[in-house]
């Protein structure tokens, strides 16, 4: 079988799972997911022209004064009235400018004596300086938020400015996470010979800690073809990762379990390394992701495949996670045909590859602060040489 590429399947996979239904949300609880529309703007900010410094309101064309103070203008209290030739307008931050005004003497420049008030400097340059015109930030209708980007604090802050109370996000993505395996037992066990505390669910689990999902853990199953059916047709999800047993061992059930519950297998073995048993189709109504049972595999395929896809089913626009590049600070011998994620530390700005990259070594991965990517048939890199990374700590 034709190992598929990665950019291939995650492609499908995104074909396989469509994109979860939407909800409104107050502000406070919007954070961290992602837009079902376009959020646009309901007023127009500033709504007025404001002053950008404390200072005096005053007309360009009195320069260099003196002037006459006849009032005040405070950010919710305006100033009512007009300024006209020789008068000016005491005036705060965020405070609106009154009429007739169109500059901001501040006041280190200025020297006042009861209501009289004069230059103590150069003034202000220009005709408008220290003040904010109104619409500067952004006028009714504009675009504030596109639709699939993700509400960070700044765009719910925008949003809130631009006149909103609540906001249309995709709802929260309910995934449901199985370890398999006779050998496992859950952490904190006394082990005693081949043992293994089970670290794959609670990883994954960590790994969309800050996506908006609900985790339904199904726990450790055995390797018994019965019991996976049975676990996998009962779960009630959007989601399903399983770990471990997606490869074609005697004890690898996850494909025939899946099948055995009535699911769907649409592709299966990627051109990647680690990870390369992963596979994916659908089980009803939920998109089925079986991972490798080596811990570092399956770290690596839930970065490239279960964060992506948990963002594309909450709306996402642009779901893949993204790299960047850094300088290589050792040599690294040429790739085969899979592309390669190898664990690398960050340091003094360059990138060094992990001796031994054995996927079932967990304290080289906790140490590891990016993967560097190796297409499939990348030549020799050099030390030096600028490689893609992916920042992952």
């Amino acid at each position: 079988m034709q190992l598929l590429p990665v950019a291939d399947a995650q492609s499908r996979l995104f074909a396989l799972a469509p994109r979860v239904e939407s909800e409104t949300l107050p502000l406070r609880d919007a954070a961290g997911r992602w837009a079902a529309q376009d959020i646009l703007a309901n007023r127009t900010q500033p709504a007025a022209d404001l002053s950008a410094m404390d200072g005096y309101a005053i007309r360009f064309a009195d320069m260099p004064g003196p002037w006459t103070v006849i009032g005040e203008s405070a950010a919710g209290r305006a100033f009512d009235g007009e300024v006209r030739t020789g008068e000016a307008v005491r005036i705060f931050t965020g405070a609106a400018l009154p009429a007739g005004a169109d500059t901001v003497l501040i006041q280190e420049e200025a020297a006042r004596a009861g209501e009289a008030l004069t230059l103590d400097g150069e003034g202000p340059p220009y005709l408008g300086r220290n003040t904010r015109a109104r619409g500067l930030d952004f006028t009714i209708g504009d675009r504030l938020v596109a639709k699939g980007d993700r509400l960070t604090p700044a765009r719910i802050a925008v949003a809130a400015t631009g006149g909103h109370g609540t906001l249309g996000v995709n709802r929260r993505i309910r995934v449901a996470v199985a370890a398999t395996g006779d050998e496992l037992v859950p952490p904190g066990s006394t082990t005693s010979g081949l043992a293994l505390p089970e670290s794959n669910g609670i990883m994954i689990a960590a790994m969309l800690a800050d996506l908006p999902v609900d985790i339904v853990d199904l726990g450790i199953l055995p390797d018994r073809l019965e019991t996976l059916r049975d676990a996998f047709a009962a779960a009630r999800c959007d989601l399903l990762v399983t770990t471990g047993g997606a490869s074609v061992g005697d004890h690898d059930l996850v494909r025939p379990a899946i099948e055995a519950a009535g699911g769907v297998i649409d592709f299966w073995r990627i051109a990647l390394r680690p990870g390369k048993p992963m596979m994916a189709g659908r089980l009803r109504d939920a998109t089925v992701l079986s991972l490798p049972g080596n811990p570092v595999s399956a770290f690596v395929t839930a970065t490239l495949f279960v964060r992506p896809l948990v963002a594309h089913m909450a709306g996402a626009r642009d779901p893949l996670p993204q790299t960047t590049h850094a300088l290589l600070g050792e040599d690294l011998a040429a790739n085969n045909a899979r592309t390669d994620y190898m664990r690398a530390e960050i340091r003094d700005g360059r990138a060094y590859a992990s001796t031994i990259q054995d996927s079932s070594m967990l304290l080289t991965l906790a140490r590891s602060t990016c993967l560097i990517v190796r297409p499939g048939n990348a030549p020799a890199a050099k030390a030096g040489d600028s490689a893609e990374i992916l920042v992952i700590a």
